[in-house]
């Protein structure tokens, strides 16, 4: 296909934008034609046009629709499925089997597109607390997130789990109340619940024009303009004047925006003593400002499935959230006495600094341990070798890929803020690699919980113990949460997870992919027997057998002793 238009160079990929002559104005657009090439560029994207984020959410909230929607809108893709579809397909990031059988991500996914000349590295998370290990490293290693509710059942369990996890590492998020056009659909309920139950310090950004079976599109409230969705997918974005019958609520809501935003922000804060009413530009300054440190939520509203508010909350996610460079990420060093310091990673796009790299995810690939890595200072080219901060092993990097979802593509360099992954690397998860031996400099590692469920298991069939064993070593060294052990009390094998769905999608796992069936069920318990008071003995031992004879006798008193604690 042959379009005109300007050639821009990026970091492991080219695209094609349309000549301003055939689209004059940004929202007046259908999908992009976008072809990503499998050979890095030699000038690497500046780092202001990178961004890292992850979607999160609790369960069937619209995280993975939201993301096939993004990749849609992007021209990642050229069709749109849904999670558990008529067609059988399935969305783009659900590649697992499973997944699309049972219609809830199990794994997260990592991908990266491209937006108004802005890279996005996405990382799509699951919302069952049982995989909760999966957003915990998802977290870890990016810059920003959005944080997605259902505007029907608004914050929920997994909500305040995934809240948490964000304020463990810092991380400045976007909210996205999705689902606007279900039936009970009411975003007003869901902020005030973000501020009393979440303690964020929200306000919208974006108002719904209508509700339910009546969604017709949203209200830019920092633009004061109206945002209407057309075409077959909603790639067409039509500005109009807000209606005249939601003037009066836009007016108050902008005015509860600019309250909010003071409360966060000095320079919004002395226009609003001033009553001075803020300029478009000081708007999305302030809240760029103020979403950085954590210290005030933007608040997106629409519906991915009827495709309404996706591309207002990407251009929300590249004005609002932090490119890798507003971001400290820190590492330990151990200085010439022994002690650990810590230091402050470079993240500038150049190999002027050796590369530090932190391994945060492992998973089984067709052609070995696929390892992902989140790129935090310097540069690695294909070629270059490696070292193992923890175990001093150097390993040469033989092939490097961008992910996009199960699919690789092969690059020949990645920078500081990138995410790639590499082949036939020996490590564990929360592994740091660096090219330059003599640095001894390790990443801060993720929190991983502890497990809180166990079931005894066994292969049905006793020749299915070697694929047993192979499918235990692998998903325990991919899932720091699932633990295998034999218990020699009761001699049989105890699988700990995080719930029972968590121990039943790996024995269905290692059916599947090994061809080795399961059987689970409840563990034994070893009693052991206590005496409740002294008792005495007196044992006679009198054995005559020819020769020399045996004689003996025992008295003394059997009870049990306690250790003082005190």
């Amino acid at each position: 296909m042959v379009c005109r238009g300007q050639v821009v160079m990026g970091a492991a990929r080219t695209y094609i934008l349309f000549n301003k002559l055939l689209r004059p104005s940004w929202h007046l657009y259908s999908k992009l034609p976008v072809c990503f090439s499998t050979s890095a560029s030699t000038v690497p994207v500046p780092l202001e046009k990178i961004r890292n984020i992850g979607i999160s959410a609790h369960i069937d909230s619209g995280k993975t629709t939201l993301t096939e929607r993004i990749l849609y809108y992007t021209g990642r893709i050229d069709e749109m499925h849904e999670v558990r579809g008529k067609d059988g397909i399935g969305a783009v990031m659900d590649s697992m089997e499973l997944e699309r059988q049972r219609g809830i991500t199990i794994q997260s996914a990592a991908t990266y597109t491209i937006w108004k000349d802005h890279n996005i590295n996405i990382i799509d998370t699951p919302g069952h607390v049982d995989f909760t290990v999966e957003v915990e490293r998802a977290l870890r290693v990016l810059d920003g997130a959005v944080l997605v509710l259902c505007s029907v059942g608004g914050v929920q369990s997994q909500t305040l789990t995934v809240n948490r996890q964000m304020k463990r590492y810092n991380v400045p998020c976007v909210a996205f109340i999705n689902k606007i056009d279900r039936m009970g659909a009411n975003p007003y309920r869901v902020l005030s619940q973000m501020r009393s139950k979440l303690l964020h310090n929200a306000a919208f950004v974006q108002l719904p024009i209508g509700l339910e079976n009546s969604t017709k599109g949203i209200i830019d409230l920092v633009g004061q303009k109206a945002l209407y969705f057309e075409g077959d997918f909603g790639n067409i974005i039509r500005e109009d004047e807000i209606p005249v019958n939601m003037r009066a609520e836009t007016d108050e809501r902008r005015i509860e925006l600019v309250e909010y935003l003071s409360n966060a922000d000095e320079v919004i804060g002395e226009l609003f003593l001033e009553e001075k009413t803020p300029t478009e530009e000081e708007l999305h300054a302030g809240i760029r400002r103020t979403c950085l440190q954590r210290t005030f939520t933007p608040v997106f509203v629409g519906t991915a499935l009827k495709n309404k508010g996706v591309q207002p909350l990407l251009d929300g996610v590249l004005k609002y959230l932090p490119n890798p460079g507003e971001v400290n990420n820190f590492a330990l060093q151990q200085n010439s006495k022994g002690e650990e310091e810590k230091i402050l990673m470079k993240s500038a796009r150049d190999s002027n600094h050796p590369f530090v790299g932190l391994a945060f995810k492992l998973e089984a690939g067709r052609f070995g341990q696929l390892t992902y890595v989140r790129v935090y200072q310097g540069c690695l080219k294909k070629g270059n070798t490696i070292y193992n901060s923890r175990t001093g092993k150097k390993v040469k990097i033989s092939r490097l890929v961008q992910m996009h979802s199960s699919n690789m593509e092969d690059v020949n360099e990645v920078f500081a803020g990138d995410i790639c992954a590499l082949f036939g690397i020996d490590c564990a998860s929360g592994d740091t690699f660096t090219t330059d031996h003599k640095l001894n400099i390790s990443m801060e590692s993720m929190f991983v919980p502890d497990p809180v469920i166990s079931m005894a298991i066994k292969p049905k069939n006793n020749k299915d113990l070697d694929a047993f064993s192979k499918a235990v070593n692998r998903f325990t060294k991919e899932d720091p949460t699932y633990r295998v052990y034999w218990d020699n009390d009761n001699k049989e094998t105890i699988a700990s997870g995080m719930g029972e769905l968590h121990l039943e999608i790996y024995s269905q796992r290692m059916e599947r992919e090994y061809g080795c069936p399961v059987v689970m069920g409840k563990p034994k318990v070893a009693f052991r027997e206590s005496l409740a008071s002294p008792v005495e003995f007196d044992y006679l031992h009198k054995k005559q057998s020819g020769g020399a004879g045996q004689f003996g006798r025992v008295i003394g008193v059997l009870e049990v002793c306690y250790q003082d604690t005190r």
